[in-house]
């Protein structure tokens, strides 16, 4: 039973570990400014919940103009979308 445990506890986390978004790394003289990222977001009709830095992404959860959950991830110097997830 531990076995089985161990094992889907492993392949969770490895799901993970391949849910990350692959931004461009620009350095951190070219982002966008955070509060510039947020009010350009916002703008779109978002509503953040969570905006953190991850990695070389800026990664909104929050949800859509229609009340969906999203998670989305941004390129920080174009605010291009790199990866997105609606629920």
């Amino acid at each position: 039973m531990l076995k089985i445990v161990a094992v889907a506890l492993a392949l969770g986390f490895s799901g993970a570990a391949f849910a990350k978004a692959d931004c461009t790394a620009h350095p951190k003289s070219e982002w966008m400014k955070e509060s510039d990222a947020k009010a350009k977001i916002e703008s779109q009709g978002y509503k953040i919940r969570k905006f953190k830095v991850d990695g070389n992404c800026y990664e909104i959860y929050g949800r859509d103009k229609d009340g969906k959950k999203v998670e989305i991830y941004y390129d920080t110097k174009t605010l291009d979308v790199v990866k997105s997830e609606v629920d």
